[in-house]
């Protein structure tokens, strides 16, 4: 083959190469959530069962304030929200005034009872009657402020809000937690957010919905499907670029957040 057709299929390959090839764009993998955990009560955290690296589950305890004096509320309620005895007290009083009513108005009909002594009776029936309602509204209450106090005690324990990653402690075991102070910190890695700017010329080419590819920079490496879930429809001047967000999946958590990457759309 002579020189000249030697740099003919040289530059033909280069066209051809060039033809197709994608433009990358630099982006940055973050978590979708970072949630600072706090909680709704206060007191000395007793235990903190979690390190930074720790996976979580949503709902998973991470933390407990020490709980003796509403633990002992609870089964102080509990019991008294368990016990019948009252009531069963005022209900037999109520059968025996039913007793004595039935009674004394058979006397009443034979004339042997006079009118205001089966008056008597019959109000008496009704205080036992009275003191029954009560016994049974207290006990009603009872098992509310037992509710309550369960309520209060649930407080106690620190929970994840999501499914993540702990990136820091705030509080430590034996450390007072106040409501605005936070005991850990906890990433959402699945899905990941890629965040990524593009020029304005290709505002209107991406649309939510859209596929790219995303590629993780060293060590991680690799080629990763991802989906637009947002276009920021306001642009920046100054550098002439408009941002854009990807969703990226992440279910085994094999990829970093806060790691940088290049981004490529089948059309750009």
């Amino acid at each position: 083959m002579t020189f000249r057709a030697t740099t003919a299929v040289l530059t033909a390959c280069l066209v051809a190469s060039a033809a197709g090839a994608q433009t990358a764009h630099d982006c940055l993998m973050d978590p979708a959530e970072i949630v600072s955990v706090g909680s709704t009560a206060t007191g000395i955290l007793e235990t903190l069962s979690v390190r930074r690296g720790d996976k979580v589950r949503k709902g998973e305890p991470i933390g407990r304030l020490e709980s003796t004096l509403e633990e002992s509320t609870v089964d102080l309620l509990r019991t008294r929200a368990a016990s019948t005895r009252l009531i069963d007290t005022q209900q037999k009083q109520v059968a025996m005034y039913d007793r004595r009513l039935a009674r004394a108005r058979a006397l009443r009909e034979r004339a042997v009872m006079t009118e205001e002594a089966l008056e008597m009776i019959e109000a008496e029936r009704l205080a036992a009657e009275s003191l029954l309602v009560q016994a049974e509204i207290n006990r009603e209450i009872a098992a509310m402020e037992q509710a309550r106090a369960e309520i209060v005690l649930r407080q106690r324990v620190i929970r994840s809000p999501l499914d993540g990653v702990v990136l820091e402690l705030g509080r430590f075991a034996g450390e007072y937690v106040d409501t605005r102070d936070h005991v850990a910190k906890v990433a959402r890695l699945d899905p990941l957010h890629v965040e990524v700017f593009l020029p304005i010329n290709l505002y209107g080419a991406v649309k939510i919905g859209d596929t790219a590819q995303v590629r993780p920079a060293a060590p991680v490496g690799g080629v990763h499907g991802a989906r637009v879930i947002s276009v920021d429809p306001v642009f920046d001047a100054a550098s002439g670029t408009f941002g854009l967000k990807l969703e990226l999946p992440n279910p085994d958590l094999a990829l970093p957040g806060g790691h940088r990457c290049t981004v490529v759309f089948p059309e750009s």
